[in-house]
């Protein structure tokens, strides 16, 4: 949700070409839909997200001929879950507005993933008794195993009424099943999984209680390999309501905005790393472990081994000001790499995506972004199979342009939850964008402007990606405000469906009809040494001549969590031919000759 395109001071030439054309590029479009706009009828309008003739409209590419016949269709209704977000009236306060985000995870253990949605109950000003009657709260749906869910919120004991943004599933006890963190605002929650369909809240216990703050993002990773999960928390800004300023207005690029709405109003404030002591107790560590990152808007992060030495890394996605990696030094501490990795960007990151799109054996990262900066999609160039290409340096390219126009096609959008994901089963990894304005409705501030999400299937490497959203679903040309977004195969087809959160709107549960048409395969683990839920694990493949690389834990979206079960498309192949599995602990095993759709165990040796 940046609010300002000021980049920081380029420290390399190559950075300065890089801002001198991204301003240049961005200045264009500009200046360019400005001087249509003035030929458009004077009484009329601009509002984000809409078509503007001869500019976004053209954006688009044509269709091949061959693009899936793969369609999306909204079935939350008939799943049995009802839930709508924020019932009560938005008060034009940045904590209310960020929305929220849902997880999948199995929480019993019975092969089929379970659903919890985070929920903003009632706004910022309601008093105790107007927050007990909201109708709102945090949900968790159970997975029936037969394409509905039942609503266990209130046995569960997860039914927690606040402003709450993320979900994430993990088990840090190592009992065998996982337990949930939930973040929401100025409140931290751990929910211990009991094995018997309930929860206890063990937040405490543990120390979360201590700490405060505008709790967003939050990843599970076991970054010291111990075999414990931890848990980093991104802390957004240090939000204060200020009655003075209520009704006033700030600067947000030409347009004056809300001051309470603005994140450049608040100061950033550090994110926390809960260190995993391996006995039910945690210790705060970020500040120790160069980790803290307190000159930032932090809203997203992953825990991803970007430089192949076996040790997971950080990113950390930030508004209105800088991204930041963060390397493994293997000893509890981190390096600070951002810049000479070249993705320290400056504009508003809130969904993350990770994921190897080009199968070239390292991961990638996509970005979505803030209205008129165009979503990222940086390629690691640190290996390259198929040219052969041996390790070098870690370094990273924007190379959304390159493929298909990513970043011209989504200069009018505002994303949030997102995800690579390879929804035709073909091998290539595709992409989905949940997108939704900050922007007051200019007739009712109670709502914000509506967008359309995005389906961008990758075609090849060479061809890139195409938006086929209008070929994919009705529901692709509703619009919403969406947030979160979850990605998970929940009724066991071998297609990957998504949850989607719509702020002050109802849950949509897409469901993929058609992915499974060609062939797949997914990866369930059993960790014996390692951490319970395998963050860290990274899986390689070979099928029908492809190979495909990806890690376990590594996808964050936007305050949500994806299934931990690793996907594979396969195309039209038969059989996986050589399957290798890493397991944190440093542990392999491999398996050749495996038929095609099923979902295969595989236990750490």
């Amino acid at each position: 949700m940046d609010r300002t395109l000021t980049p920081p001071r380029p420290r390399t030439r190559r950075q300065a070409l890089i801002i001198k054309y991204t301003v240049i590029t961005v200045g264009f479009v500009i200046v360019a839909s400005a001087a249509l706009l003035i030929h458009r009828d004077r009484t009329e309008r601009y509002i984000p997200g809409e078509q503007v003739k001869g500019v976004t409209n053209d954006l688009a590419r044509n269709l091949p001929a061959d693009y899936p016949r793969v369609r999306f269709t909204d079935v939350a209704k008939q799943a049995g879950i009802n839930f709508r977000h924020f019932p009560g009236t938005r008060t034009t306060q940045l904590p209310e507005d960020m929305g929220s985000g849902a997880a999948w995870g199995d929480y019993d253990a019975d092969g089929y993933q379970d659903l919890y949605l985070a929920d903003i109950a009632a706004p910022l000003t309601a008093s105790p008794e107007q927050l007990a009657a909201s109708p709102g709260g945090n949900r968790l749906y159970h997975n029936n195993a037969n394409g509905t869910f039942t609503d266990v919120t209130a046995r569960a004991g997860v039914g927690y009424k606040g402003l709450c943004n993320g979900a994430a599933w993990g088990d840090y006890d190592n009992d065998g099943k996982p337990d949930l963190a939930v973040s929401c605002y100025d409140h931290l929650i751990l929910y211990h999984n009991n094995d018997d369909g309930s929860f206890t809240d063990v937040s405490h216990k543990v120390g979360f209680d201590k700490y405060r703050g505008f709790f967003a993002g939050i990843s599970w990773g076991d970054y010291d390999r111990d075999g414990f999960a931890d848990l980093y928390v991104c802390r957004y800004v240090d939000y204060k309501y200020d009655p003075s300023k209520v009704g006033t207005s700030s600067r947000q690029f030409t347009a004056m905005v809300p001051f309470m709405i603005n994140p450049s109003s608040f100061p950033p404030k550090g994110n926390l790393l809960f260190h995993n002591n391996g006995h039910g107790s945690f210790t705060e560590v970020a500040k120790q472990a160069g980790v803290e990152d307190s000159q930032n808007r932090n809203l997203s992060a992953a825990w991803c081994d970007f430089n192949g030495d076996g040790w997971p890394d950080l990113y950390v996605a930030s508004d209105v000001s800088e991204n930041k990696l963060f390397l493994n030094l293997h000893n509890g501490r981190f390096k600070d790499v951002s810049e000479e990795a070249w993705v320290n960007e400056y504009r508003g990151s809130m969904g993350l995506g990770i994921g190897d799109f080009d199968n070239d054996g390292d991961p990638d990262i996509f970005i979505t972004h803030w209205v008129a900066q165009g979503f990222a999609l940086y390629q690691n160039l640190r290996y390259n199979r198929p040219l052969k290409k041996p390790a070098g340096p870690l370094h990273f390219e924007d190379v959304a342009e390159m493929e298909g126009g990513l970043s011209s096609l989504t200069l009018s959008d505002i994303g949030w939850g997102t995800s690579f994901f390879d929804y035709d089963n073909d091998g290539r990894l595709d992409l989905f964008t949940a997108d939704g304005s900050t922007f007051e409705d200019p007739d009712d501030s109670r709502r914000l402007l509506s967008m359309k999400n995005h389906l961008l299937w990758q075609k090849s490497p060479e061809d890139g990606f195409y938006d086929v959203g209008s070929v994919s679903g009705a529901l692709f040309n509703e619009k919403h405000v969406g947030r979160g977004a979850a990605f998970a195969d929940y009724d066991n087809d071998g297609a990957v469906d998504i949850l989607v959160v719509n702020y002050q709107g109802e849950a949509q549960l897409l469901r993929n009809d058609g992915g499974a048409k060609n062939r797949w395969i997914e990866i369930r683990l059993r960790c014996t040494r390692s951490n319970r839920s395998g963050f860290g694990a990274q899986i390689e493949l070979e099928a029908g001549g492809m190979k495909q690389y990806q890690q376990v834990g590594s996808q964050p979206s936007y305050l949500s969590g994806n299934s931990l079960v690793a996907h594979f498309g396969l195309g039209q192949a038969k059989q996986v031919d050589h399957l290798k599995a890493v397991f944190p602990s440093g542990l392999v095993r491999e398996m050749e000759n495996i038929p095609a759709n099923q979902i295969l165990l595989v236990s750490e040796p």
